[in-house]
């Protein structure tokens, strides 16, 4: 599988690069990113033979068979376009969009071409998660709430590596995508209620600095999610399940129950590295001929859901 990384040099980009080196029978053999000097770089340190600043010098190579987008947010939707114009399966790192009529755009062109599009949900793929879900499908355990915490300090336009970013992040269509996307995966239902709240914008930035959203399934499962780039802490998303039999702790690909003993993880997947179990499943998806856990149609609803709360937010109700 010969593969093409957008974004290749950020913070996700080397993350993906990472897994991608862990995984058999895989070649990245083109790179991009905006900066000429940097993704050259890149690519002589890594060996890769092609980059480019440009997105389409890369889809224009016949060798390139799939592409992974670890691009800007606002750029997703038409690189994910582009890719499946051009014939090439992609994953796109969350969010596929910025907003719902692009996500329904990606949708439709997965569907006329029949390619594997995918999303990187990685919370569906932590071993933590997992082994909740694993229990969840086996019927041994039912969510009663999840408790979920998204804590950043970024009062400056910068990246997880504490670098200068060209875009800006936003707490809804991007952390909260996380959450949404989990709760109902993990519960195999489709929110029936969802709310949002927020509050003051940044002077420079323009987004919100602190949000808080709630959510419910017709089950009666609660979710409570609160987000906020204000946090002088510890950093991250912390969920923390409470079901009928025990209380978990999920950060990132490790677990705890209630009272913060570690949960043996092994054998629940391949790696427990969520972000090479992400990039395995499109491998083998595309491998196989098949649609991934994580395909653009499976995240719609996501992306229904945050338009909900987005409009929440503008009518300033709190409540839809």
């Amino acid at each position: 599988m010969k593969i093409c990384v957008a974004g290749a040099y950020g913070a996700f980009g080397q993350k993906h690069l990472a897994a991608l080196a862990a995984i058999e029978g895989v070649e990245v053999v083109s790179v991009m990113g905006p900066n000429r000097a940097r993704i050259d770089a890149l690519a002589k340190e890594r060996g890769i033979p092609h980059a480019a600043t440009d997105l389409g010098e890369c889809l224009a190579r016949p060798e390139v068979e799939a592409v992974i987008l670890a691009t800007p947010t606002g750029v997703h939707a038409a690189q994910a376009l582009a890719c499946l114009d051009a014939g090439k399966h992609v994953l796109v790192e969350i969010p596929m969009a910025d907003n719902l009529a692009d996500s329904k755009a990606i949708v439709a062109a997965q569907a006329r071409t029949g390619l594997v599009a995918m999303v990187g949900q990685v919370r569906r793929f932590n071993p933590s998660h997992q082994w909740i879900h694993d229990r969840i499908t086996a019927g041994q355990l039912k969510i009663q709430q999840m408790d979920v915490q998204t804590y950043f300090f970024r009062r400056s336009n910068t990246n997880a590596k504490g670098e200068p970013r060209s875009w800006t992040d936003h707490l809804l269509w991007h952390h909260a995508c996380h959450t949404v996307d989990l709760f109902q995966y993990q519960t195999g239902e489709t929110c029936s209620a969802a709310f949002g709240l927020e509050g003051p914008h940044h002077p420079d930035l323009g987004i919100a600095m602190d949000m808080s959203i709630g959510l419910k399934v017709p089950s009666g499962a609660l979710c409570t999610l609160s987000l906020s780039f204000n946090n002088d802490g510890p950093l991250g998303t912390f969920f923390r399940y409470i079901c009928d039999k025990g209380t978990y702790l999920a950060r990132y690909d490790d677990l705890y129950d209630g009272y913060d003993k570690p949960v043996d993880l092994s054998g629940v997947a391949v790696s427990n590295n969520g972000i090479e179990l992400i990039d395995r499943e499109f491998i083998t998806a595309i491998t196989e001929g098949r649609q991934p856990n994580g395909a653009v149609a499976d995240v719609l609803g996501t992306m229904e859901v945050l338009e909900r709360i987005s409009r929440s937010l503008t009518v300033g109700q709190g409540l839809v």
